[in-house]
């Protein structure tokens, strides 16, 4: 007995580690000191231009979003789902990216799909200014059957201490603007893929959504970096929701100070053909389908109201709209 008839294939993960070596390493800028392959990541921690700098990190996965791309045979997009979402989050306190760290197990590691699924962190961490400074491949034939894989990630950004967003600024009368989601981002496949895959195969032509359901469902969780930052150098956001679990809804009562509730306008913008095809398929009730899917809004910006039309411009390539407003209980 060894250990390759044990299930584990070392060849296989130093194949791995040399395929990948020159895709991660375009990652990286001048504040990683270490390369592909040592015990640590280690990163250059001094940031002069901020006055009192604080890290904020985050810690996610993919969900069963991961088995619509495994039985699509698509991987190159779940590593890019992975490291927006974590991207969002940390924007949502305020925070740039600096680095990510990626978790990859299997049962049996094909380094061919291993690849493809680390080239799209890499593609998302270059995107969005983030080096990917180090990660994990394990092979764990006893927990996951063969062709199946989980995937998760860690990410740090900076924000400087006086610019931190925590929702303490925000006040009754505060305008939510939200920008739109690209579908269902990463949230809600165990509902979806249980009620859409009774009723259709994942290649089917679907014409409400002008494509397959295997394509509409692994449409890219959206980076609203890009977008953001820009509303954040100058001081026009008082708080960010990124709605993940638990809608729009549940996720922007987590930044409101006591004292303060959401009026939610819910039919001010028209929520995608995918939402509406679960609703419908599924007999699902609007209550559960507020709760449990972003329904076309990836993340609220909660603004003063003298700064809402500024936004509003501003987050235009976001197709932005005001989605309601902050209320005293």
């Amino acid at each position: 007995m060894d250990y390759s008839t044990a299930g584990v294939n070392i060849a296989a993960g130093d194949e791995l580690v040399a395929r990948i070596r020159p895709l991660v390493r375009s990652t990286f800028d001048r504040r990683v000191l270490t390369d592909v392959g040592h015990f640590g990541a280690l990163y250059d921690a001094r940031f002069d231009e901020l006055r009192h700098p604080v890290l904020v990190s985050s810690t996610d996965g993919v969900g069963t979003k991961l088995k619509v791309a495994i039985a699509m045979n698509v991987h190159s997009t779940i590593g890019r789902d992975l490291v927006n979402h974590c991207v969002n989050d940390i924007l949502a306190c305020g925070a740039r990216p600096l680095f990510f760290l990626d978790y990859f197990a299997t049962g049996k590691l094909d380094v061919s799909i291993a690849e493809q699924v680390i080239a799209g962190l890499v593609a998302a961490c270059r995107e969005n200014g983030c080096a990917l400074i180090g990660g994990e491949t394990a092979e764990l034939p006893s927990l996951y059957a063969e062709g199946e894989y989980d995937l998760a990630g860690t990410i740090v950004g900076v924000v400087e201490k006086d610019d931190i967003l925590d929702g303490r600024s925000i006040a009754a009368g505060d305008v939510l603007i939200g920008l739109r989601s690209s579908g269902l981002h990463t949230n809600g496949y165990s509902l979806a893929r249980a009620v859409l895959l009774e009723r259709y195969q994942l290649d089917e032509f679907i014409p409400e959504l002008d494509t397959t359901l295997g394509s509409a469902l692994l449409e890219i969780h959206r980076s609203y970096l890009r977008s953001v930052q820009p509303l954040l150098e100058k001081k026009l956001v008082v708080g960010i929701a990124h709605i993940t679990g638990g809608g729009i809804e549940g996720n922007a009562r987590r930044i409101l100070p006591k004292g303060l509730a959401l009026d939610i306008a819910w039919g001010e913008w028209d929520v995608p053909p995918i939402f509406r095809l679960i609703e419908r398929c599924g007999n699902v009730s609007e209550d559960e389908m507020r709760r449990v899917f972003n329904l076309g809004i990836g993340m609220v910006l909660v603004v003063h109201p003298e700064h809402a039309q500024t936004v509003l411009a501003l987050t235009a390539d976001e197709q932005s709209c005001v989605i309601g407003r902050v209320v005293a209980e």
